[in-house]
């Protein structure tokens, strides 16, 4: 039995399509198995069919983490739901208290999840600028109170608020 025939749910997480010269063109996908996490890459033919599921989405606040697990709670009702760590992947330090995050759902099960694409952190530890230097570089990295480290103006001191996009760590604006 080949991987194809297997039900398993997955998410796509990237698509390119190509064309082989006078083979016919394929689709190469990367895919997330929603219960493991792991990841797989794919070649589908154009004539393939794949069988697609249609997600619900629901707003849920962000409670706290333990272990493996992230606990969210759904805002009308007060029902807390744990969902894997693994599909926040690298927006997982972004959490904070109470923040407001899209859950993507099949069947009751959470498959996917986002989070606000701009976040307000503050700077934990960044090098002081010298005043006079000429050499001083436009850009510096610092470390953020969730233990990211990112790329900021030479003029962000270390306790300032700043709005960074969650997307690619990359720093938008003071807060």
């Amino acid at each position: 039995m080949s991987s194809r025939e297997k039900f398993n749910l997955v998410q796509v997480v990237k698509a390119q399509h190509t064309t082989q010269g006078r083979g016919g063109a394929i689709i190469q996908v990367e895919l997330r198995d929603v219960d493991s996490g792991s990841k797989v890459n794919e070649r589908f033919r154009t004539d393939e069919s794949i069988e697609k599921v249609y997600v619900e989405e629901k707003s849920f606040s962000y409670l706290y983490n333990e272990d493996d697990i992230v606990v969210l709670m759904e805002p009308e009702t007060y029902a807390q739901i744990n969902v894997p760590k693994h599909l926040f992947g690298e927006s997982l330090p972004y959490l904070q208290d109470d923040m407001k995050v899209k859950l993507q759902l099949y069947d009751e099960k959470p498959m996917s999840v986002s989070i606000p694409p701009k976040v307000t952190c503050t700077v934990a530890e960044a090098q002081v600028p010298i005043k006079g230097s000429t050499a001083t570089p436009q850009y510096k990295k610092v470390k953020l109170d969730n233990g990211l480290t990112v790329q900021v103006p030479s003029y962000v001191l270390a306790g300032e608020k700043i709005i960074i996009n969650t997307a690619d760590n990359s720093f938008i604006s003071r807060a």
